[in-house]
């Protein structure tokens, strides 16, 4: 929904062991790299902003937030978009770093993104990272602080009772976190690029996950079309009994 959308990355790889995350099909190596020339970066951002706004994910091909107390991006990152009213930040993550969220100074122009899985998921096929409860327990810190947060129920995975899963995540989603102060939400199912999947199988050769039967479309694998339907109509669904459907994205293909 962003004119000028980019993203870039200042780490390659990450902490997390989740079987069906996409780096394990694009690097040949698990090896963390930290690009310590920081102010490059920002000094590339100033040059695109003198041209016109711009919203930037800085934190796609890692997770910074879980690398917070090693290298200190994630402050970084928001002391350069509190100088930059043009530049809109998003920092997405699967952890819950409760020294870092206990201790946040709010900025309107950086926004934090939870990845959000049922229990299950999480534990069957998203190894070392935090459950859903300590997430949605870091969300609502962030909230209360006065951070825009964004909830991405992004990638879907397809279990045998996958309805009943989804329909208890957003129970203890809802549970926890006023829906009134979301910035929104994403919903998306599994998709991944044909080549990433290759290599993903060969290194996962026992994943359940990787190893589904998908359909290939325009060099992209994703679940058949009547099921990716019928997964995201099942949650959209049940996200607009407590959320405005203008705040409701779907990803896709």
């Amino acid at each position: 929904g962003n004119r000028y959308f980019y993203y870039t990355s200042c780490v390659m790889n990450c902490v997390f062991d989740c079987e069906y995350c996409y780096l394990k099909g694009m690097y040949p190596s698990a090896n963390i790299v930290v690009f310590v020339n920081l102010e490059d970066i920002f000094a590339e951002v100033e040059r695109i902003l003198e041209s016109h706004p711009l919203y930037l994910c800085v934190s796609y091909d890692t997770d910074l937030l879980a690398l917070e107390q090693i290298i200190g991006y994630v402050r970084e990152w928001c002391d350069f978009a509190a100088a930059h009213e043009d530049l809109k930040i998003e920092i997405r993550t699967k952890c819950a770093n409760h020294f870092y969220t206990r201790n946040v100074m709010p900025s309107p122009g950086v926004i934090y993104a939870f990845t959000l899985s049922p229990q299950r998921i999480i534990e069957a096929f998203e190894h070392h990272t935090s459950s859903l409860a300590e997430r949605l327990s870091c969300a609502a810190e962030l909230i209360r602080a006065g951070c825009p947060v964004r909830l991405c129920f992004d990638p879907m995975i397809c279990l045998p009772d996958w309805e009943q899963c989804y329909a208890e995540m957003l129970e203890q989603v809802f549970g926890t976190i006023d829906p009134e102060k979301l910035v929104d939400v994403s919903v998306g199912t599994f998709r991944i690029s044909q080549d990433y999947l290759k290599n993903m199988r060969k290194q996962e050769p026992g994943s359940a996950v990787v190893w589904f039967p998908f359909q290939k479309e325009n060099g992209y694998c994703h679940y058949p079309d009547a099921l990716m339907e019928r997964m995201e109509s099942f949650l959209t669904e049940r996200l607009e009994t407590r959320i405005s459907g203008e705040k409701i994205f779907r990803g896709r293909v």
